[in-house]
């Protein structure tokens, strides 16, 4: 029965059928033929449609319907294995498979069904992403799906966008296991690079996955020597330029003299580290105890202190105009050589990406005193200046009332004469114990919302900052969420007798929690 003379509406039905999972519906349809059936809008087939919404019962029914019915002899139940890899292969629009779709949904199951009739040596090539399915499941990190595919199919593509592999995949998603299940089958894609030069190590070191890192050295040490197109850049470097402290010091553990190759601008690796402040095994000797302290690490890294970049920049005057190390004192300003040159570089390492991923910026000001940003507005200032009186104003409250509770405690003290004279009547009490956790956490939390605004006063900054503002809310919310505990336990010990006050009074104190919860995210919706 071809195309035509299928009623669009008994298409449909099997469109929706598929997509919920109806098996009904298909077992009560008889002679129409998969192959010729319409795909929809977006070019896909029932059997794309129900990998997606991962369906099982209906894969296996198209299947196994296509198998039989290859040669229109269902009773023989003859089986067609090109009839039902021509289905299995069939595209949608962005030129997916089935099994490109089960693989992104994480369909597992579906993808074992899927791969049963296929053949091995069949490629499975790229959709119009770029991504063939071996890509999709490494970008996942889904070990058991790779591990699938690697034992079924052993020619599929495993191309993703940009240049990259699957491998570079599985770094970029920080799957140790993943990792390791591609090696074990495509030991040599250590080596390939994406379109800008990076490999697998590279992506590992700049987004710190240390344990993929670790992966990667193990099968293939020489990748921490490879360099990037644009900044001839080695996976050491990166992680240097991050502040992945801990993978400066695997790669250095496993391979030292690689410290020895700089940039495409001279910079080596001791300028990142200084631009980082990290790893503190490395930049406190070097930069603060003056290379005194003679570390294995340090020893391999010595000679780099005073090497130049191509502007004549040494690793110790990136490290005084850092931000974190700018101030001798509260308000003096360490005089600097080549500032001007030393903020540009600063200013140009921030702006990198690689992997989809930005080198995280550089917190505080870069080469000069921190001050007030010209584009915040005097209103914008104003309103945090007042929300921080407000704070000090809640915070001081919260830590009177708290402290006093913790004083005066409900139930009394024992008076009598004895080893337990002065302590709390209701000490071995659970309710009382409560009161008396959630009190001191008020307390705390009011505290830490103080120390947080002082903080942001000078000399430690000149103007305040809306994370500040946002931290202290923060400490204040829980704060208030633990004295709205306090109070409902407290007033529990004391009218425990009476059940119907008692419930009464905390059902009132716990109702702050309760709104909190149940309304705020209402309110900010409407908001």
């Amino acid at each position: 029965m071809s195309s035509d003379n299928h009623p669009v509406e008994s298409i449909a039905a099997l469109y929706e059928a598929a997509e919920r999972g109806n098996i009904q519906v298909f077992n009560n349809y008889q002679g129409f033929e998969l192959e010729s059936l319409r795909a929809n809008t977006k070019g896909q087939t029932l059997l794309h449609v129900a990998a997606r919404h991962g369906h099982s019962s209906v894969v296996k029914f198209l299947i196994q319907f296509q198998a039989k019915t290859a040669h229109g002899d269902v009773e023989q139940q003859q089986t067609d294995v090109e009839a039902v890899r021509r289905m299995l292969r069939k595209t949608d629009l962005e030129s997916n498979t089935a099994l490109h779709i089960a693989v992104r949904y994480g369909r597992r199951e579906l993808v074992q069904e899927l791969l049963e009739f296929e053949d091995p040596d069949f490629p499975y090539s790229i959709n119009t992403k770029q991504e063939s399915p071996l890509y999709i499941a490494a970008r996942r990190g889904d070990g058991p799906l790779l591990d699938m595919i690697l034992e079924k199919l052993e020619s599929v593509a495993h191309g993703g966008p940009h240049g990259r592999t699957a491998l570079h995949a599985a770094a970029m998603a920080g799957d140790a296991e993943a990792t390791s299940i591609i090696l074990n089958k495509r030991r040599k894609l250590t080596k390939e690079r994406d379109g800008d030069g990076h490999t697998p190590l590279h992506y590992a070191a700049h987004l710190g996955h240390s344990s993929v890192v670790e992966v990667l050295l193990g099968w293939d040490v020489s990748a921490a020597y490879a360099t990037d197109k644009k900044w001839e850049m080695t996976p050491l470097l990166m992680a240097a330029r991050q502040g992945h402290g801990h993978i400066v010091t695997k790669i250095l553990s496993v391979c030292p003299d690689c410290c020895q190759k700089v940039d495409k601008l001279g910079r080596n690796l001791l300028h990142f580290v200084a631009f980082r402040n990290s790893p503190s095994s490395l930049s406190r000797p070097m930069f603060e105890d003056g290379g005194a302290i003679a570390t294995s690490q340090c020893q391999s890294v010595r000679n780099l202190m005073d090497a130049k970049d191509v502007h004549g920049i040494t690793p110790r005057q990136v490290y005084d105009a850092s931000p974190f190390n700018l101030f001798e004192g509260s308000n003096t300003i360490k005089p600097i050589e080549n500032m001007e040159q030393i903020v540009k570089m600063l200013e140009h390492i921030v702006n990198e990406e690689v992997a989809d991923a930005p080198v995280r910026p550089l917190s505080g000001h870069i080469g000069n005193k921190e001050e007030p940003d010209e584009n915040v507005s005097t209103d914008t200032t104003d309103s945090l200046v007042k929300a921080r009186d407000a704070h000090f104003v809640v915070a001081a409250l919260i830590a009177t009332v708290t402290f006093a509770a913790a004083i005066t405690v409900p139930g009394g003290y024992k008076s009598e004469d004895g080893s337990e004279q002065g302590t709390p009547f209701l000490i071995h009490d659970a309710a009382f114990k409560s009161f008396i956790i959630t009190n001191a956490l008020a307390f705390v939390f009011s505290l830490s919302a103080v120390s947080v605004h002082f903080k942001a006063l000078p000399p430690f900054t000149s103007n305040p900052h809306d994370s500040v503002v946002e931290q202290a809310a923060s400490l204040l919310y829980y704060a208030k969420l633990a004295l709205a505990l306090a109070f409902s336990t407290g007033t529990y010990v004391v009218l425990k007798p009476s059940h119907g006050l008692v419930i009464t009074s905390c059902c009132i104190g716990l109702s702050f929690i309760f709104h909190k919860v149940i309304f705020s995210p209402f309110l900010r919706y409407y908001q």
